[in-house]
């Protein structure tokens, strides 16, 4: 829990710290999956994932292609009670498919879904291949979506037809990177796969958050109704927009920060270790945990107040202990993408809609953060 040592171990992999998750997660997002590799091989398949999740790809591909998914997702929730919950799972999926591919995600996303979420339960899961368990489930829908995926990619090949979407550019040989099919397939379970919880966390928290703290909801709904003004209501946001979106940015962080949706990350020792005056032997495990780092009142005075002006000083973005989207060379690669992705959906959604709580459970059990169970919401227009 000690953000020097927790800093140490995420900055150190070449010392021999290298990623350690659950042999279950291995197994189901493929051997090729971002979380399983490292040296020369993480940095190739890191730098094949930022090459379609860069800024620039944000701005010129992927944030046209959300806004018109989020304002379709969002166009019908008027006088409805929603299971924000539901609603935010699905959109964190479909948005992303969308991306990855565009002419397609409509017509695959029926058969994908399911097997999508059976998988996301396999990662997590005892890795014992017994009929009925989360993990066999896991590995069936991996297979399941492994066949999908490889469908569609012969299909375009065959067509000879390139979009300008993810797996155009993956498939396009072009790109510098080459990926073979496998670690083709691994790529877009893993964009799949970690966009998925976040996104759909944050979006549902940040929800939650704006309904107790009125002043917050105000003042974030001011930022977007500027924006809103300037333009036509057919007119989409552009990355100028996004960009000058600094109070939506702080509510992101502030509620990643609260709500802690990752608590840490693991790493595998190479070799015996001295850290802090402790041996480590080889192959253990370190849990590096965040969650406390991110109540740590050195770091954010009044640490349990939902204060998202402390993030307008650039500086705490930029200090040390910063690892709400990890830390080292495996900060999050989609930081970026998923911050456009919230941000896109809270414009809508504040815009348009007013909301009330309905149900669900209790959240806030400080100073832990429960995800809620079935949190209900009553919209209404603006």
């Amino acid at each position: 829990m000690d953000p020097e040592v927790n800093r140490y171990i995420l900055v150190n992999e070449a010392k021999g710290l290298v990623p350690g998750y659950p042999q279950s997660m291995l197994d189901i997002l493929g051997k090729c999956n971002i979380a399983a590799v490292h040296g020369s091989a993480h940095k190739h398949m890191r730098g094949a994932l930022l090459a379609l999740i860069s800024p620039a790809m944000i701005k010129q591909q992927l944030l046209p292609k959300i806004d018109d998914f989020m304002r379709s997702h969002l166009s019908n929730w008027d006088n409805k009670i929603i299971d924000i919950q539901e609603k935010t799972k699905e959109m964190a999926f479909l948005s992303s498919l969308r991306q990855i591919a565009s002419n397609e995600a409509s017509s695959i996303s029926q058969a994908f879904m399911p097997e999508f979420f059976k998988l996301v339960l396999g990662t997590l899961s005892l890795p014992i291949n017994l009929p009925n368990t989360n993990y066999h489930r896991g590995l069936q829908a991996r297979k399941n979506i492994t066949g999908l995926l490889r469908k569609l990619v012969e299909k375009r090949r065959t067509s000879g037809e390139t979009l300008n979407d993810m797996l155009g550019f993956l498939i396009n040989g072009e790109n510098k990177y080459n990926l073979s099919d496998e670690e083709m397939i691994d790529l877009i379970i893993t964009i799949l796969y970690s966009g998925y919880e976040t996104v759909s966390t944050t979006s549902m928290m940040a929800l939650k958050y704006l309904h107790d703290h009125p002043k917050v909801l105000d003042e974030l709904r001011k930022e977007h109704v500027a924006i809103r003004e300037k333009k036509r209501p057919e007119d989409p946001i552009d990355y100028n927009d996004y960009k000058s979106m600094r109070f939506t940015r702080a509510v992101i962080y502030e509620t990643s920060r609260m709500a802690t949706i990752v608590n840490g990350v693991l790493r595998k020792t190479t070799k015996d270790m001295e850290i802090n005056g402790f041996v480590i032997p080889e192959g253990w495990r370190i849990y590096v945990y965040t969650r406390e780092i991110n109540y740590d009142p050195h770091l954010y005075p009044d640490p349990l107040t939902f204060n998202p002006w402390r993030w307008l000083d650039k500086g705490l973005e930029y200090q040390n202990y910063f690892f709400i989207f990890g830390g080292g060379t495996r900060q999050c690669p989609g930081k970026e993408l998923g911050l456009a992705e919230i941000s896109t959906f809270l414009h809508y959604f504040v815009t348009r809609y007013n909301w009330e709580e309905v149900g669900g459970d209790t959240l806030m059990k400080f100073p832990r953060v429960e995800a809620p169970n079935g949190l209900h919401i009553r919209v209404s227009s603006n």
